[in-house]
């Protein structure tokens, strides 16, 4: 039903910034909520950051909330998680979700929906 697409990831130097892209498709998908998780080998899947389409209303990880901010571009149907001062530590596949309610953000059980994943390097 709905479709996500993530874009941006690849190999970047500690201490240096990358931005991801989240395409959004599909029926309805203007009423879900969109967040970005994160897996690294052998981890679960880490809750990152939330965003509203209607007020851009955001969610943050403690984690990351110094470093890493979500936005939305309502006009473009886009999803954006800007990352800075990245760390070795932040490698991982880093996934767009969807979710029908805003009850279970932090969780990945919570959403409905998932992109193929991008995979960021961090190099130290």
């Amino acid at each position: 039903q709905v479709q996500l697409v993530e874009s941006g990831g690849g190999l970047v130097q500690a201490g240096g910034s990358l931005r991801l892209s989240c395409v959004a498709s599909g029926r309805g998908f203007r009423s879900y909520f969109m967040g970005w998780f994160r897996q690294a080998p052998g981890k679960e899947r880490e809750f990152v950051a939330a965003v509203t389409w209607s007020t851009g209303s955001s969610l943050r990880a403690s984690s990351v909330k110094d470093r890493f901010t979500i936005s939305r571009d309502n006009a473009r149907n886009t999803v954006y998680l800007e990352m800075r001062s990245l760390k070795p530590e932040d490698t991982a596949v880093y996934y767009c979700a969807a979710a029908r309610t805003e009850y279970a953000l932090e969780y990945a059980s919570g959403y409905d929906y998932w992109g193929q994943g991008t995979q960021v390097t961090v190099s130290s």
